[in-house]
Order: structure tokens, then C-alpha cells, then sequence
């Protein structure tokens, strides 16, 4: 069947155009020809999901997002590939549940792409945006879990001013944390108003103190660095060989991790002490697709400001016995 949509875009679900990043180079890096299941971990509005199924006609699909909102949007886009696609509603980090229960031993292709989207941005009432006021949610899943005004309610300065410097490096941490604990805010735009007057104007100049506070709690709301790793852990035991996994982040702290975590397989993860033999029997079980993160084009990020933070790094499972 084929899609009626051009290949590097979707339509949301209020029609308006989505622009999945990175698009071109995630075809290039994880679509090669050979059939099997490709798992698109955070299929949201489907629009990797769709290149993915145009590259390769005798590739199937196994969606899963944790936003039931944007699986119905997917839906939709996908419904032209019929029976070649299988979307479900899941964290990504239960993907070893999610295959077993789809009858599927491993995955030929894997893509995560991290963090929020633009449509969710864009809607006031998911609280993602630092410049619409809305409530003050933040759950990727609203169908359950803590809203970001419950989290804000009982977190202490301490642990909130660990995540504003964690998740955002922000050199105010301590003061923003402060402020947000004494006033509790209610909606987003109560939060941001408290975060840009908890810092000294100089650092205003320099962009939106809001953006990188909002940033911070989402993470901490939907634990999507924990999600992460757990995610990175079962999406490697269950490629096949010769298969690849890609993940596109948009946050510095989480592409260090995937960084840190896809070098660490490629060279076996080795616990012996720098510059003795190897005793421990680790070995290598990928190889380093992309050395460096792939980064948007600047035409690109001319179209889509929002791949100008976007980072992809690819890598592909060895058989046994196999070198990188």
C-alpha cells in the first residue's frame, strides 16, 4: 500500500504538519533492505515509523509509545500499511513484555526518539509549554502517574535544585528550587513567571531560564532517564545480529548516556584495571555505527529549529564470536 504523505512528514491529529527529525538520516543508518520487525519505541505521530515502512516493503512494524494520545494519531498516519503494523500503548523500558506478547524473538531494527514532541509542546494542556499557560501536568501518559503539580507538591528543595542541575545544568538551581517550593504553583505559567524572577536578569538575556526548568521536571516527572536506561538494556538484548538500535536525544545528559553506555558494548565493557590483560571474559557485543552523534543539516534546522538539538547515535549487534 502506499502512504499519501510526503515522505518526511505526517499530518498530527489537528492537522497540521509533523516533522519527525532527523528523518533522511535515520532511513540511512536503519534502513537497509532485509525484512523483519523494526520497533519504533516512541512512534508518536508516526512519521519515522512511515520512512521506515516505505525503505523496506517486507519490513512490519511494532509501535509503541507511552502517550495513548499520539498512538491514535499514529494510528491514523499508519492505517494506509494495514496489517504490516501493530501499535501498543507501553513504556518503552517494557518492550521485552511488548515482544514476547506480539510472538516476536528479536528485532531487526530498533529507534527511540527522546523527549517531547512538538505537538505535545504545542497543546497548553499537557503543561510541556513554559510560554502557554496551562495546567501544570507534564506526564507523557496522562492516563496515570503524578502530574508535575503533585510532584512539586511534596518534593523538597534539595532533591528539585539535584534535578534542575542534573537535567538542565542550571547554575541557579538552588534559588529556582527555593522559590518553587515556597510558592507551589498551579498552572505552567505560574512556574515559569517564579523561575525567570528566581534569576538575576543578566542570565534572562541569555534565553528563557523557564525553558531549561520546564525541562528538568518533565524528566523528573516521567523518569525518563531511568526509563532510558532500562530501555538501552533490554533494546541490546533483544536486536538480532546484525541488527541496529538508534536513539535520537535532544538533552545532553541523556546522549552522554547513550554515548557512554554503546562504547562501553563495542569495547565488551571490560571491569580489569587500565593497561592490565583482560581476565574478566568481557567482550565486545556491538559495533560503533556512528562514531560521532549524526546532527541536523543546517537546511534542516533552518525547517525544523527542533532538530538543532537533535543527536543520533547508531549501533549494530554482533553475532556470536563475531569482532566490531
Amino acid at each position: 500500500m502506499t502512504i499519501t504523505m510526503s515522505p518526511a512528514t505526517t499530518t498530527r491529529g489537528d492537522g497540521r504538519p509533523h516533522v519527525p527529525v532527523l528523518a533522511r538520516e535515520v532511513v540511512d543508518l536503519l534502513g537497509p533492505a532485509g525484512g523483519g520487525t523494526h520497533v519504533d519505541l516512541t512512534v508518536g505521530y508516526g512519521g519515522h515509523a512511515a520512512l521506515m515502512l516505505d525503505a523496506d516493503p517486507d519490513r512490519t512494524l511494532l509501535g509503541i509509545d507511552r502517550d495513548p494520545e499520539a498512538l491514535a494519531v499514529a494510528a491514523e498516519v499508519l492505517r494506509p500499511y494495514g496489517s504490516r503494523v501493530v501499535l501498543r500503548h507501553a513504556v518503552s523500558d517494557r518492550l521485552a513484555e511488548v515482544l514476547d506478547a506480539e510472538g516476536v524473538t528479536r528485532a531487526r531494527t530498533i529507534l527511540a526518539d527522546l523527549g517531547v514532541s512538538s505537538p505535545q509542546i504545542d497543546d497548553a494542556d499537557r503543561g510541556f509549554s513554559y510560554v502557554r499557560s496551562g495546567p501544570l501536568d507534564m506526564r507523557m501518559d496522562r492516563t496515570g502517574g503524578e502530574t508535575a503539580f503533585e510532584r512539586l507538591a511534596r518534593i523538597s528543595e534539595e532533591e528539585l535544585a539535584a534535578a534542575l542541575r542534573r537535567f538542565a545544568d542550571e547554575p541557579h538551581a538552588r534559588r529556582i528550587a527555593s522559590r518553587i517550593v515556597d510558592a507551589q504553583p498551579r498552572t505552567t505559567g505560574d512556574l515559569a513567571a517564579i523561575v525567570r524572577e528566581a534569576v538575576p536578569a543578566a542570565r534572562r538575556r541569555r534565553g528563557d531560564p523557564a525553558r531549561n526548568a520546564f525541562q528538568a521536571i518533565r524528566i523528573l516527572v516521567n523518569d525518563e532517564i531511568g526509563v532510558l536506561e532500562r530501555t538501552l538494556d533490554v533494546a541490546l538484548d533483544r536486536l538480532e545480529p546484525g541488527g541496529r538500535l538508534g536513539v535520537i536525544s535532544f538533552h545532553s545528559g541523556e546522549d552522554r548516556l547513550v554515548k557512554h553506555r554503546f562504547r562501553a558494548e563495542a569495547t565488551g565493557a571490560c571491569s580489569c584495571p587500565p593497561g592490565l590483560p583482560c581476565v574478566c571474559g568481557a567482550a565486545p557485543t556491538v559495533r560503533l555505527v556512528t562514531r560521532k552523534a549524526v546532527v541536523a543539516s543546517p537546511r534542516e534546522t533552518t525547517l525544523n529549529p527542533r532538530s538543532s538539538s537533535a543527536r543520533l547515535r547508531v549501533v549494530e549487534a554482533l553475532g556470536p564470536g563475531e569482532a566490531p
